[in-house]
């Protein structure tokens, strides 16, 4: 069975276009005004949606420079406390109204990712139509239930699971009465190099766990969401950025909007590419068949002249006797004279 899953007004399944998703993340770079831009902007690229994510560093981390939390993994945050950096990147929560009230303005859906329960609390009180669970939150089986137990879609992404982590996040889910879930292939990398994306996972995850499947791309330029598509992805996620030049912890790999509008047509355009399946022949596909093959005399013939391979050719265009019968016709004779460039019928052949 085909599956369904709405956000807002938006029905993302098997049959509808890619629901492509703004990722502001960090990308305001702690000014309001940016924030406003980018989702004001992602509405004029085409974007369906934007996203926040709803944190503070305390809530995702401790404010603790012991090894444990340093980041030492060779990203672009290498030597970082988890703190230091999530105390850069965060929004601050008090601009969620405006950002959500500029959006329905804008008419581009906004929704967050929460990553602990007060996070969720404020966004049931805004309203968001969707949640989405980040890659490395997917064991976070807790927060997963209570994202679930609101009742709304959720896009979860997949980065550092394994099989067994899908499964029980996604019994999780169901546990509290919610299927309406998305999953997004993703690699958890800043940026992702293109060897490890594995994007033929995507139809995988779509068939094995009866979900519909996207893509959260942390890769630089728009080819691997563009295959994507191709593959059957219903969702594509990008970060999105004002100014790359600016800087700030995820510029590096985060789109400017008129990549991101670039990126957008293309997949728009592969989408009316990829089309249905259809062997069926409209009328200017007919027409073309004008210009395929058929019998025609090659030379000038006379009257009892057996037809041979000297005399008789398939050639273009079609207005001649079918080729599947050129074995069939060798040998036989011509009834009269005959101009070269005559096509062939069996009116003229005894």
């Amino acid at each position: 069975m085909k599956k369904t899953v709405q956000i807002a007004n938006r029905l993302i399944s098997e049959d509808s276009g890619t629901f492509i998703i703004g990722e502001i993340s960090a990308n305001h770079n702690g000014k309001i005004e940016n924030a406003i831009k980018l989702i004001k902007e992602a509405k004029l690229a085409g974007l369906d949606a934007v996203k926040l994510q709803t944190y503070k560093p305390d809530t995702i981390t401790l404010n603790c420079d012991n090894e444990y939390f340093k980041i030492k993994q060779g990203t672009i945050w290498d030597g970082v406390t988890l703190y230091k950096l999530y105390e850069e990147a965060y929004m601050p929560w008090e601009w969620h109204v405006e950002l959500m009230r500029v959006a329905q303005e804008e008419g581009i859906i906004c929704f967050s990712t929460p990553f602990d329960f007060t996070a969720v609390d404020l966004l049931e009180e805004l309203n968001v139509p969707a949640y989405k669970i980040a890659s490395f939150e997917i064991t976070d089986i807790p927060l997963i239930e209570y994202v679930a137990s609101k009742g709304k879609p959720i896009i979860m992404s997949t980065g550092i699971a394994e099989i067994s982590d899908i499964e029980e996040a996604l019994d999780a889910c169901r546990r509290m009465g919610n299927d309406q879930v998305i999953l997004l292939k993703c690699t958890s990398a800043y940026p992702a190099p293109y060897q490890d994306m594995n994007l033929a996972t995507i139809p995988d995850m779509k068939k094995r766990f009866n979900c519909v499947a996207g893509l959260s791309d942390h890769t630089l330029g728009s080819e691997v969401s563009v295959a994507a598509v191709v593959l059957g992805a219903k969702v594509i996620e990008k970060h999105i950025i004002l100014d790359r030049s600016e800087g700030g912890p995820d510029a590096t790999f985060s789109m400017e909007m008129d990549e991101v509008k670039a990126m957008v047509n293309q997949i728009r355009n592969v989408e009316k590419a990829i089309g249905k399946v259809d062997y069926s022949l409209d009328h200017k596909k007919k027409l073309n068949r004008e210009f395929s093959r058929s019998l025609f005399i090659s030379k000038d013939v006379k009257a009892g002249d057996l037809i041979t391979e000297e005399n008789t050719k398939s050639v273009r265009p079609a207005y001649g006797l079918h080729t599947r019968y050129y074995k069939e016709v060798l040998g036989k004779h011509f009834k009269d004279d005959y101009k070269m460039g005559t096509p062939l019928s069996f009116d003229i052949i005894d």
